[in-house]
């Protein structure tokens, strides 16, 4: 009765996803057809564009729906937009809707040209493109919404196996119960040296790996993860044999994430592949051109917007103590190389030794009345968007540290250099998430690789976007 009642929720599984599918298809084309006819009556429609003396009607415009639709369609599916992925992130799902009506918007623009078709509105065509990638990305997060809370309620799940037991299985169970909108139903761990019955936060250890051989046949599983420990790693191409034989999806969770970070990426060397340990996607030169072409124009702007905030705080400062305005520090900046970065000037005037001696503490009698002031809500880093104009900093990034705590810190946490391989910022994941000033430098270095191996421009302009949320005023600075 077991065995019959696996099998037939694995059916409604099936049978869900392929209805879902068909459900996603009609509700993509009527938002096709939806933003387009939207797009005819805010074009010729609603005022608030100049008319032209004649302009062909809704009907006409309607018939190339014929080859927009399916077209548009079949671009969904070529990227990716109909594969179940449960834990996709919404920005890669909306980025792809956005490629996929780019190509959609160049295609139908270059067939009405080879048409010599003058009378169809570009504009119009333009709205649509805009209202169609609005739309579908609503579409798709309320979709998504929808499967969350179903799946949170114990409908529609996937029923998974682990195979082996180690840190791998143990991190990969703490996601799974912590976001139970994924939908993954754990069956039970096979292990050959764990006994029957060990358990961790309610899955068990249901047999030995052998116990495959009478599982995969009765098709209770819809996947199975294979999380052998690394001493186990000569069973993977037997246990992988008999995944692939019997039909079974099946992935690999390593158990040495300690040394490859989340995203390692392969090549193929003529058949053999390579793995590169860390995947750094500002390596690649048209990412450094789009973020460096956002840095100067940002950093223009900023200085523009905030002048009137510096040359203000230029006369505090030079009211109130004396010295310089700028405080030039030297700091360690991409592949490793040394800058001055440049700051409002917070402190008393101090000897070079003194200085470099030590982190600013909290009640630090060499901070000024002005400088305790600008510290606080970070105008003191103001004049850092020079140094981004220089091409020494990007507007998001790791913050850059002293040498000598670079030297000290490298001994000390793992992976520290790696946040050298992109350029500092003048603010970044990790400050937007509470990190800065006198906070645990470990977990600021874990907010680094994050943003380092996850880099894109959407990403760059959340942080800015938060940083007026939550960077601007450090109650950690002192």
């Amino acid at each position: 009765m077991k065995c019959a009642r696996f099998k037939g929720e694995d059916r409604m599984i099936k049978d869900n996803q392929k209805y879902l599918n068909r459900v996603h298809v009609v509700l993509d084309a009527l938002v096709i057809v939806i933003s387009y006819v939207m797009a005819w009556y805010l074009r010729f429609q609603s005022g608030f564009f100049r008319m032209d003396p004649w302009y062909l009607s809704l009907r006409e415009y309607c018939r190339a729906l014929i080859y927009i639709v399916p077209g548009y369609l079949i671009l969904y599916a070529v990227f990716q937009l109909y594969t179940a992925k449960r834990v996709q992130g919404r920005r890669l799902e909306a980025w792809h809707i956005i490629q996929a009506n780019v190509i959609g918007l160049m295609g139908f623009i270059l067939v009405l040209y080879v048409m010599k078709q003058a009378n169809f509105s570009r504009t119009m065509i333009f709205i649509f493109f805009c209202l169609n990638v609005v739309l579908e990305v609503l579409l798709r997060n309320g979709i998504r919404l929808f499967l969350r809370k179903i799946r949170k309620n114990g409908y529609n799940q996937k029923h998974l196996l682990l195979v082996g037991y180690s840190r791998a299985t143990e991190q990969y169970i703490d996601r799974i119960v912590a976001n139970p909108e994924w939908g993954y139903s754990l069956r039970g761990i096979l292990d050959d040296h764990q006994p029957r019955g060990t358990e961790y936060k309610g899955v068990k250890v249901i047999g030995s790996i052998d116990n495959l051989l009478i599982i995969l046949p009765q098709n209770h599983v819809d996947e199975i993860a294979i999380t052998l420990g690394l001493e186990e790693y000569h069973k993977l191409e037997y246990i992988v044999g008999m995944c692939e034989k019997s039909g079974v999806h099946t992935k690999f969770i390593p158990d040495y994430n300690n040394i490859i970070p989340t995203k390692p990426y392969t090549e193929d060397l003529l058949g053999l592949p390579v793995i590169n340990i860390r995947h750094v996607p500002l390596n690649n030169f048209f990412n450094r051109m789009m973020k460096r072409a956002v840095d100067i124009f940002g950093a223009v702007v900023a200085i523009i917007l905030f002048s009137p905030v510096m040359l203000g705080t230029c006369i505090a400062i030079k009211i109130s103590s004396p010295g310089p305005l700028i405080f030039k520090q030297e700091r360690v900046g991409l592949q490793n190389k040394t800058f001055s970065m440049y700051k409002f000037r917070s402190m008393i005037v101090q000897d070079a030794a003194s200085e470099k001696s030590k982190w600013t503490t909290k009640d630090d009698p060499r901070v000024t009345k002005v400088g305790k002031f600008i510290r606080k809500t970070s105008i003191d880093e103001l004049p850092q968007l020079f140094n981004i104009l220089k091409g020494d900093m990007s507007l998001v990034g790791p913050r850059p540290e002293r040498p000598q705590f670079v030297e000290k810190f490298k001994e000390e946490i793992p992976r520290y250099m790696i946040k050298h391989q992109v350029r500092p910022g003048l603010t970044g994941w990790a400050q937007i998430n509470g990190f800065r000033g006198d906070t645990s430098i470990r977990k600021r270095i874990d907010c680094d690789l994050y943003y380092i191996e996850n880099w894109t421009l959407g990403l760059d302009f959340k942080i800015i976007i938060l940083t007026f949320f939550k960077g601007f005023v450090n109650k950690n600075a002192y």
